[in-house]
């Protein structure tokens, strides 16, 4: 088994997605897929990286473009760009393997995109403060008039939150409303589970409840972690998590 450190893919002569990738002779690929704005140097990337390394199997994680040091400006991305480019790492470092997606955040949004495109090959899912269609329910909806007419006039608007500056762009949106899921209906026979903080202040845990209720004949668990925020990345989290994915492989493979 090799453990790479930080690599670069390349999807064109300019164009490159950092990742991080295990192998092993496995037939299963433990898939991360990070939040909005995020990158592959946190707590949760690492965590999987070690799992995959104790219990042998594939790994990858990778950063979309515009995010951590991937190609692109983050303005000129949006979840289909960010989907195609999952899409195209998964098929060149993953082939035909067996998949279990893990989503953080804006990730299970990209996660249940990818279902449409790896159906057959996915046999889990797992959700961490999941938050599909984010961009319209949790913000535009929630913008005042105001902040409404300067992105549509200016095309920008950047938003704070915390220690943080969002830089939202129209065309973000625009794109975000074509990428809806919470509408479709999968009957793929997997394990789906929604892991939720019950002190998430940024996604309330209803979402994790309605990415549920998209698989109907699927083996649909909700956990709600006491005290945990959004992120989920306190070592007590992700060894919970870990339980999990133990329980997903010993009973799928």
């Amino acid at each position: 088994m090799r453990y790479k450190r930080f690599k670069y893919f390349y999807i064109s002569k300019t164009k490159k997605i950092r990742f991080l990738s295990i192998n092993s002779r496995s037939d299963l690929c433990l898939i991360f897929l990070h939040g909005f704005m995020s990158d592959i140097e946190g707590e949760k990337p690492a965590h999987f990286a070690k799992y995959s390394i104790k219990n042998k199997i594939n790994f990858l994680t990778f950063e979309y473009s515009g995010h951590g040091k991937s190609y692109g400006k983050f303005t000129n991305g949006n979840i289909t760009k960010w989907t195609n480019d999952a899409k195209k790492i998964i098929k060149a470092k993953c082939k035909r393997k067996k998949y279990i997606f893990i989503g953080s955040s804006m990730g299970s949004w990209i996660a249940l995109n990818l279902l449409k495109v790896f159906n057959n090959q996915v046999k889990g899912f797992i959700g961490i403060g999941s938050a599909p269609e984010f961009l319209d329910k949790l913000m535009w909806t929630k913008f005042s008039r105001k902040i409404k007419e300067i992105i549509k006039k200016k095309g920008i608007y950047y938003l704070k939150h915390g220690e943080y500056t969002y830089p939202l762009t129209r065309q973000l949106f625009i794109n975000g409303k074509k990428n809806k899921v919470l509408n479709m209906r999968s009957s793929l026979k997997i394990p789906v589970t929604m892991f939720h903080g019950s002190k998430d202040d940024v996604v309330p845990i209803n979402f994790s409840k309605k990415v549920l209720k998209i698989f109907k004949k699927a083996k649909k668990n909700k956990i709600i972690i006491k005290n945990g925020d959004h992120s989920l990345s306190k070592k007590n989290n992700l060894n919970k998590i870990s339980k999990e994915l133990d329980k997903i492989i010993k009973n799928s493979f």
